[in-house]
């Protein structure tokens, strides 16, 4: 049922970035979010959500300073390829792991 669920609120209804989706009856608000970093992840051969599906959570997170905005597509991977095998070790964790550092504490 979450499954179904997302796939009907993300990919069909496209309710967040058309500022409808409720969550328990409220509103989400991106803009709302303020006191973090945004980093979004996509692999260039994603076959599962297309190219700039997760930059687009940059526009709609307009209250995080642009400075503590970044997005890194991952040239040769697909959505499983991001977060496994040698291009995590070697491409993808490192930058996660600096941007952690960056804003933690």
């Amino acid at each position: 049922e979450y499954y179904l669920d997302t796939i009907r609120t993300v990919f069909q209804e496209f309710l967040l970035p058309r500022g409808m989706w409720k969550v328990n009856g409220e509103l989400v608000k991106p803009a709302a979010i303020r006191k973090t970093a945004l980093m979004s992840i996509e692999g260039e051969l994603d076959d599962i959500s297309g190219q700039g599906q997760t930059a687009a959570a940059h526009d709609l997170c307009t209250g995080i300073p642009k400075p503590h905005h970044k997005h890194l597509t991952v040239e040769g991977a697909g959505h499983y390829g991001i977060f496994s095998g040698r291009r995590w070790r070697e491409k993808v964790y490192p930058q996660v792991r600096d941007f952690i550092a960056k804003y933690a504490g």
